[in-house]
């Protein structure tokens, strides 16, 4: 897994460096292609959370999959709602929690702080990939969050000077997780935050998102499923296809109808950002709750 992931990280890096000259000498639809890849690559690294809603009720001695099915939607759901009447609020939390959560899930070895210490490392290493694209795309960000109704990163304090502070505790907490793990982790976390660096220097902010969640974020967390699936990568890699597929397609076919839905009421490059990110977030939630519930549980058993 560690030779795998390094290589992963080696690759993602040299693929940034490639693809952002390139882009600059193209020209073709952002927004839709941003689409198909989050639709597809993005949304699948999540798709085999009813095999770990089957587990975690397993350790609460229930076996009816329909109550993991309602709870999930139920809280998507929710927060769809919430998101809708409270926008700023709403949005804010789930920077917060998706910084923590990338934080954590882009870590590929164990780290253990003092109380609350390894969750905020975690937070501040994520937060690179929110603060990079506010820092070198500040106006092209803000577009977007004016679209989503978010208007809390147009305040002063979230001037260059903080943005930067920001993005140099993103790097020193990286070194600090991997402080007394081996040269190549070391390099693994380094080459990650370049990246963003580089992705965000060169690209509009929804591609350099999209880039990001679905070659770095999403395609290390579908291989550490693929090898939970079976120790063999091939045997496991067939098995984690069978098994996104059918929930990868469904959520495919809801996000499409939200677009569809939404281009009566505004501009379909406006529709389709708002279902990407309130789709994001509907499916965070629930998936970031199930992570953590399934944690827990575990290590008590």
């Amino acid at each position: 897994m560690e030779k795998i992931n390094f290589k992963h990280s080696i690759i993602f890096f040299n693929f940034c460096i490639l693809v952002s000259p390139i882009y600059l000498m193209i020209n073709f639809e952002l927004i839709f292609f941003c689409l198909f890849l989050i639709l597809t690559l993005g949304i699948s690294h999540g798709a085999l959370d009813n095999i770990k809603g089957k587990k975690l009720l397993n350790l609460f001695g229930c076996k009816k999959m329909i109550a993991f099915y309602l709870t999930y939607i139920f809280t998507s759901f929710l927060v769809v709602i919430f998101w809708l009447k409270f926008p700023n609020t709403v949005l804010l939390i789930f920077l917060i929690v998706a910084a923590y959560h990338f934080g954590k899930e882009d870590t590929v070895f164990s780290f253990r702080g003092k109380f609350l210490m390894s969750e905020f490392l975690y937070f501040l290493k994520g937060s690179a990939v929110i603060m990079a694209p506010l820092l070198l795309k500040r106006e092209e960000t803000n577009e977007i969050f004016k679209i989503l109704n978010f208007s809390v990163f147009e305040a002063r304090i979230f001037n260059d000077q903080f943005l930067i502070s920001m993005l140099i505790l993103s790097l020193l907490s990286s070194l600090y997780i991997s402080n007394k793990k081996n040269t190549n982790l070391k390099g693994l976390m380094v080459m990650d935050f370049f990246s963003l660096i580089i992705l965000n220097f060169f690209l509009p902010p929804i591609l350099a998102f999209t880039i990001y969640f679905c070659f770095l974020h999403s395609i290390r967390h579908s291989i550490s499923l693929i090898f939970e699936l079976d120790k063999s990568f091939k045997p496991g890699l067939k098995k984690f296809i069978s098994k996104v597929v059918p929930l990868t397609f469904v959520t495919g076919i809801i996000f499409l109808l939200s677009i569809y839905f939404l281009d009566n009421f505004y501009k379909l490059d406006e529709a389709i950002y708002k279902v990407i990110f309130i789709g994001l977030a509907s499916l965070t939630f629930p998936h970031i709750l199930l992570e953590y519930l399934l944690e827990k549980n575990e290590k008590k058993t």
